[in-house]
């Protein structure tokens, strides 16, 4: 079940007529979690099974660690989390993954190795779901927390289906106090959650679907080498599909939670308004970013252990992050490239006082533009399936192949210039915006006219139903 999909919306309907009907509140919280789970079973029904077992397991490894007073039984028991978790974790992404390398090195030695032949489906949002429950034990680990005291509340908590499957990665401050109380959607919230969802589906249906993905599609689909201006302008492409598919999925996210009285934070801050990758990646999937940084940057000891070792847990940091996105050493080499941005924008920042470097909004417009055209080096790598096809690639970009094909037709390229260029233009603009500021100032005809266009838009045009890209993470 996508949210671009009929099937959801009369699925969230339902979900909202019974959330505003004169029950009580644990009855609408149980409505809440049997219609995330039945979301969740929408893709696979067994699955649930496994998510409900990394909920169980946290909630009671969390009680556990809260209790025990000695160092060394607090530690036994967040191994136990760990283990659950990075164990589902890696059996279901990574194991087709290791089995593969694993005999690619054996046969590099000469030995020979018949990996067996398993066929792991991975279960959708596992990334997602697992850092959601592995916080809070990491949490409470930490005693930057109390525990849960109902198993239910945690439950819905990990499994609150607006934002189960792509995010954002909550923490249990985020949510969990908000179930204290009974809470419905005022009017206000109402409209501004539909209006929200509006716009989520008009970035997801009408401008990643039905604008960008057919020409990144067109492009690297193809085998061989493209021509330069086909390899370019397919990435630019992509750049603006995978930007509209996940901050459409967390805008329709947030306000469907919004529509049922729930307060979610942002996930996107116009990233591709960012001056330098330290920027970048405040404003990028910030859930996912903030999240390594609070439970993998600072605890390999952040910035205080010596300049060697910061650059290190920038750079291992960052790998890992990009290992979290899938199994496959794109995604690797694709961390690795954005550590190395973030170390040498590091690097030149110490020193940067000592030159006299231009300044003012020109400059600052230079910086992300050249921002972004380094992020397009990247984005590569993570829309590429192989590293060779992505060194084909970055030769078509670079015109280094003798005969390239040329996939695109000029109308194509120009609409993929034309609305890059719209959207980072409107990026830009709202640098130091938020989507709130703009809207209330703005009459409330010129608000309902947008809105309607963006609904109008979304029902007519012929998109492909595709689920979100960050389904498969």
């Amino acid at each position: 079940m996508v949210f671009n999909s009929l099937t959801f919306a009369v699925f969230f309907v339902g979900v909202l007529v019974l959330h505003n009907l004169p029950f009580p509140w644990w009855i609408k919280k149980l409505n809440l979690l049997v219609a995330s789970y039945l979301f969740y079973a929408a893709w696979n029904p067994p699955f649930v099974l496994l998510l409900w077992a990394s909920t169980v397991v946290d909630w009671l490894v969390a009680r556990q660690i809260h209790r025990e007073e000695a160092h060394s039984r607090r530690k036994a028991w967040l191994f136990v989390s760990l283990a659950v978790n990075l164990g589902f974790l890696g059996f279901f992404k990574y194991g087709n993954f290791l089995l593969d390398n694993w005999q690619a090195l054996m046969s590099a030695m000469g030995v020979h190795f018949h990996r067996p032949e398993w066929n792991i489906l991975l279960p959708v949002g596992i990334s997602f779901y697992t850092f959601h429950s592995l916080s809070y034990t990491l949490d409470i680990y930490w005693r930057r927390a109390e525990p849960i005291p109902k198993l239910f509340d945690f439950a819905l908590f990990v499994a609150f289906f607006t934002q189960l499957v792509a995010g954002p990665i909550l923490r249990i401050a985020d949510l969990v106090p908000q179930f204290k109380r009974p809470r419905t959607a005022t009017r206000d919230q109402l409209c501004w959650g539909l209006v929200l969802m509006t716009f989520g589906l008009f970035e997801k249906v009408v401008l990643a679907d039905g604008v960008f993905a057919p020409a990144a599609d067109a492009v690297y689909r193809v085998k061989g080498p493209v021509s330069a201006l086909d390899a370019w302008f397919g990435t630019l492409a992509f750049s603006g599909q995978i930007f509209c598919d996940f901050a459409g999925y967390s805008i329709i996210a947030i306000g469907a939670a919004l529509c049922l009285g729930f307060n979610i934070p942002n996930n996107f801050r116009f990233p591709y308004s960012a001056i330098g990758f330290t920027d970048f990646w405040r404003r990028w999937h910030i859930s996912l970013s903030t999240w390594l940084r609070d439970y993998l940057y600072i605890p390999l000891g952040g910035n205080r252990k010596g300049e060697a070792r910061t650059y290190f847990n920038i750079i291992i940091t960052v790998v890992l992050g990009g290992l979290w996105h899938g199994a496959n050493w794109t995604y690797v080499i694709w961390g690795s490239v954005h550590g190395a941005y973030l170390a040498v924008e590091r690097w030149i920042r110490q020193r940067a006082f000592r030159w006299r470097l231009p300044s003012g909004p020109a400059f600052n417009l230079f910086l992300m533009l050249l921002t972004y055209a380094l992020l397009q080096i990247t984005w590569v790598l993570f829309r590429a399936r192989s590293f060779p096809a992505a060194m084909t690639m970055f030769g078509a970009m670079a015109g280094l192949h003798a005969h390239p094909v040329n996939v695109l037709p000029t109308v194509k390229i120009l609409e993929t210039l034309v609305c890059s260029v719209g959207l980072l233009s409107v990026q830009w603009y709202m640098r130091d915006r938020t989507l709130e500021d703009v809207i209330t100032v703005l009459s409330p005809r010129l608000v309902a006219t947008a809105w309607a266009c963006m609904a109008f838009a979304v029902i007519i045009t012929q998109g492909r139903g595709d689920a979100f890209i960050y389904f498969q993470f």
